[in-house]
């Protein structure tokens, strides 16, 4: 049986790297195993889940959202019976979802609030991903909410500047600047190190800004950018 993913591969990046900057600011614990796995399956069950707004190929969407849902529920058991308050981050992730389903029906996926809906809410998942090892809400799990939030924001801003938005000067200026003003803002409230994870975002959006690049190539390129991402903003929660 060929296994129903979502065709939005910028997402994976979402679910990945909010979730495991979060482990390692908070601690990783072996429970952060099965916690992963089960966030990776309600991120493919939402997918489906969403699509049943359409109110087309109901029976296909709710079967795929059962297979994915089921064994995401049974596995996100095993960070709750470590601290259930983990739980109240998935309550946080609702209203979101509400929001994500509504531009779904509308059929507006492609929206930029829609976009920054899914934003918020995979980004709720570092914040429960610490909270699993440190077993509190710490100050520097709310930086990495914070900076997971604003990177992909601009990556947001960037892809629809080289795709959709290609054309939209206005669109492009309002890149360049919220790229332009986020490491500043890391710089004056003294964290050097993320401000840095932020260049290479600026130098690909006003450098590859009006180059016929390819979807792939665009894809490829926004890998490489979340991988220093994770890897920058790793050291300054190693460093403090």
């Amino acid at each position: 049986m060929k296994l129903f993913l979502p065709k939005q591969h910028g997402a994976w990046a979402m679910v990945i790297i909010p979730f495991w900057l979060g482990a390692i600011e908070g601690g990783f614990v072996w429970q952060h195993v099965p916690f992963f796995i089960g966030w990776l399956l309600l991120y493919l069950a939402t997918y489906p889940m969403l699509l049943l707004f359409k109110k087309k190929k109901i029976l296909f969407y709710t079967k795929w959202t059962f297979l994915y849902m089921v064994p995401a529920v049974l596995l996100l058991l095993f960070p709750l019976f470590k601290n259930y308050g983990i739980i109240y981050f998935g309550l946080l992730m609702i209203p979101f979802f509400i929001i994500n389903a509504f531009y779904s029906a509308k059929n507006k996926d492609r929206a930029l609030m829609n976009d920054f809906s899914a934003i918020f809410a995979f980004s709720f998942a570092s914040i429960a991903s610490s909270f699993l090892g440190a077993g509190s809400v710490t100050a520097m799990a709310v930086f990495v909410f914070s900076s997971s939030v604003l990177f992909f924001i601009g990556c947001t801003f960037y892809v629809k500047t080289m795709i959709r938005e290609r054309k939209n000067v206005q669109f492009k200026w309002i890149s360049w600047i919220y790229h332009i003003l986020v490491p500043i803002c890391w710089l004056v409230l003294g964290y050097w190190i993320a401000a840095i994870a932020y260049i290479p975002s600026l130098l690909r959006a006003i450098i590859f800004y009006g180059k016929p690049l390819s979807t792939k190539k665009v894809g490829i390129y926004e890998i490489i950018n979340a991988s220093l991402f994770l890897i920058i903003i790793a050291i300054q929660l190693i460093v403090g």
